[in-house]
């Protein structure tokens, strides 16, 4: 823009002075100054590649009528013209411009207007290139106007405009490919649970705009049968909330290996957290399962509360003593222990699971408990219940949860009980 505002000057100030002349020629110019300022801003709605190549023959035409497209590709590889705006016929054979475009070196500094060879109609070629780097050639053409430099200039800003725009949708793509792989890197996979316990776990990102998040789950397996059952939030997005997370996630299965309660687990975490001062902190959610006595021992960092689904589908919250987040260092923290009957299921979620802008907190657990399952429902079947029920294709959140039950087997017995040796308590 700056560059074509230069040369309207330029073209202005050696302009012969007349007296008496009409200044129709200097508005006529300023009409179209407004007029490409606009159309710029049409230019580049979206980081989709096509969108803004529809966008810029669209503009072109509406412009300087007639026809307008996108050339892609080289001779080789077989040009092909797309975002075509008008009758595809009248657009000159793929050829031609790409002949006219090797010729002149200086291609992506000015437009070129020449005659379609067979034809009595003009064209207009400009390359759609910015930083040196080239996406294309606009091409245009029309009855029998011939297009002037003042349209040959109106081109270049339009295409070096959605140039731009390319360039930052392929910058964001090369981006989220590699977000994408440094997610799966950093997100570790859960450890295996005992066999006399079932678990399924689920993890869904919130979208294209946050690839990365701090939600988690894991399991530890225990001594004497037990697991620990885990999930997670850091706070925020991107790869600073993606490798505090798998710091966290590391801490906790180092803390793990030493069989202590949850709220010691929490406080260990806690203070090796607050001791890095780059560190975000998180919310978490510990229970232990004790399949031998039937019980679960539970602990909360600042995390909403589990959930457990009865003999008759019935969904229903656990009360929860609930401590700071960790990574304040202000500790706090106590264990609950309750009882966990076979025939029941635990769930443990992140607030992505249930929370919506604008609803109160209260409004999004009610949701959760009004819904009901199947009562031979498996973890799995849990899940698909819940993530379906909420609404978590729609969820604002990253989404993690962990459903969990304790499985009668009898061949576990020599694992998950020991009446010669005393269980460790809570």
């Amino acid at each position: 823009m700056a560059r074509w505002i230069r040369w309207v000057r330029r073209a202005v100030a050696t302009r012969p002075v007349v007296p008496g002349a009409s200044s129709a020629p200097d508005a006529v110019v300023v009409s179209r100054l407004v007029a490409l300022r606009e159309a710029m801003a049409r230019i580049g709605t979206t980081l989709d590649e096509a969108t803004t190549c529809g966008e810029l023959t669209r503009e072109a035409v509406r412009q300087m009528g007639g026809v307008a497209a996108v050339l892609r590709g080289d001779a080789a590889a077989g040009a092909q013209y797309t975002a075509v705006r008008g009758d595809p016929a009248m657009l000159p054979d793929a050829r031609w411009p790409l002949a006219m475009a090797r010729e002149q070196a200086e291609l992506r500094e000015c437009g070129l207007a020449s005659t379609v060879p067979g034809a009595a109609r003009p064209a207009l070629y400009v390359a759609l290139a910015t930083g040196g780097d080239s996406y294309g050639t606009l091409v245009c053409t029309r009855g029998t106007a011939p297009f002037t430099r003042l349209d040959a200039e109106v081109c270049i800003q339009l295409a070096e405009r959605a140039a731009s725009h390319i360039r930052q949708a392929r910058e964001h793509e090369q981006l989220s490919s590699v977000v994408s792989k440094l997610q799966s890197a950093l997100r570790m996979e859960p450890g295996r649970p005992h066999p006399n316990l079932d678990v399924a776990i689920r993890y869904l990102p919130v979208g294209l705009s946050a690839m990365v998040g701090g939600d988690w789950c894991e399991t530890v397996r225990l001594h004497f049968g037990r697991t620990l059952l885990v999930v997670g939030d850091v706070m925020g997005h991107g790869l600073e909330a993606a490798v505090d997370m798998t710091a966290y996630r590391s801490t906790l299965r180092y803390t793990a290996s030493a069989d202590l309660p949850p709220h010691r687990v929490l406080r260990q975490l806690d203070g090796i957290a607050s001791s890095e001062p780059d560190r975000r902190p998180a919310t978490c959610l510990i229970a232990r399962v004790d399949p031998a006595r039937r019980q679960v021992a539970l602990a909360s960092a600042g995390h909403l509360p589990p959930a457990v689904i009865d003999t008759q589908g019935r969904v229903s919250l656990l009360a929860v003593p609930v401590g700071p987040p960790l990574g304040t260092g202000l500790g706090g923290y106590q264990s609950h222990t309750r009882p966990l009957d076979p025939s029941q299921t635990l769930v443990l979620f992140t607030d992505g699971l249930i929370e919506r802008r604008d609803e109160d907190i209260d409004q999004s657990l009610h949701r959760l408990t009004e819904l009901t399952f199947a009562s031979a429902s498996s973890p799995e079947q849990v899940l698909d219940r819940l993530l379906a029920g909420l609404g978590a294709d729609r969820a604002e959140d990253d989404v993690a949860v962990l459903a969990a039950r304790v499985q009668a087997r009898s061949d576990d017995a020599g694992e998950t009980q020991a009446p010669h040796r005393r269980l460790p308590g809570p």
